[in-house]
């Protein structure tokens, strides 16, 4: 019988600092010091000991990861099917970008929250077209480029997508959410973003079109393999459920095994209906005729998984 337990992706965090601070965001700060490479390169090799498809690295920033370019290296020479990383863009150089392709990176997912930057977000698509312009004249790696309902107005996100497409990009919509990954709308908010779904409909399909039940206020639910098919690991080298759960799980990476994946497959985590996060309910998508029995309440997952103490 073919086994499901196995991380189809993984995240790995390379470091927490980041070059940016933007309000809304709980994923990093501005002191951390790059991990150490060779911590790094065993937890990267134990993802491959757990027959992990899909490594990708995120922070943080990791472009800030001063040895980014070798880490890109190392897992494509350990055989993962596609190395991905997450990044704001604005450290890109040609060098890099060079340095990326050399290296063997296949996908990298440039986040814009908005055209120019407010009081939410500085990451936004004006200050950063040089950067794109690099990105289209010399990476061979495959570009998506995230729009955030939510971060900006609906001409906004708009124009994002449009920027994507003319640069010959793979444009994506997320959802914004709170900080536990949940997706929050006011009714206001919702109804301003109305006209522009038709034009944007083609991406919000994915994984059973989650993100226009979100946009209308529905719940979307689906069995989460946070901790199996898809798997977070922090910058202590802790597998979490998600960037968002960062409280639950808390088993270190060097100890994770086939039993873990396996408890996890099976679990049903509370936080699923309205969970915005893309990666885990893609990695997902394939198990959904497999039940999730396990269902544990707040004080077992506490007693059972969460560390007595988070590591700062």
């Amino acid at each position: 019988m073919k086994s499901f337990f196995y991380p189809i992706r993984a995240q790995l965090v390379v470091i927490r600092r980041c070059n940016l601070a933007c309000a809304y965001c709980n994923e990093f700060d501005d002191r951390s010091e790059p991990i150490a490479c060779e911590r790094l390169q065993e937890r990267i090799e134990h993802l491959r000991r757990l027959q992990t498809r899909q490594i990708e690295f995120t922070g943080g920033e990791p472009l800030m990861h001063p040895h980014i370019t070798s880490l890109v290296t190392y897992a494509k020479q350990l055989g993962f099917e596609k190395i991905l990383m997450i990044t704001n863009g604005v450290l890109l150089s040609r060098n890099l970008v060079e340095g990326l392709n050399q290296s063997g990176l296949d996908d990298m997912q440039v986040s814009i929250d908005a055209v120019t930057p407010n009081s939410m977000t500085v990451k936004a698509l004006r200050p950063l077209l040089p950067k794109l312009d690099l990105l289209a004249r010399f990476a061979h790696f495959r570009v998506t480029m995230n729009a955030v309902i939510g971060s900006s107005s609906p001409h906004e996100l708009i124009e994002i997508v449009n920027c994507a497409r003319q640069y010959g990009f793979i444009p994506r919509v997320l959802v914004r959410h709170d900080e536990y990954g949940q997706a929050e709308f006011r009714n206001d908010e919702i109804a301003a973003y109305a006209d522009i779904i038709p034009e944007i409909a083609d991406l919000l399909i994915e994984s059973h079109g989650y993100r226009a039940k979100l946009l209308r206020g529905e719940p979307a639910p689906f069995k989460c393999r946070a901790g199996c098919s898809y798997l977070y690991i922090d910058e202590w080298g802790i597998v979490r459920w998600c960037s968002q759960q960062r409280q639950h799980l808390g088993v270190p990476l060097i100890e994770y095994s086939r039993d873990h994946l396996k408890q996890q497959f099976y679990t049903r985590k509370p936080c699923s209906d309205r969970c915005t996060l893309g990666c885990a309910r893609t990695a997902s998508a394939d198990h959904e005729s497999h039940q999730q029995p396990i269902t544990l309440s707040a004080s077992e997952i506490k007693d059972k998984w969460l560390m007595t103490s988070y590591r700062t």
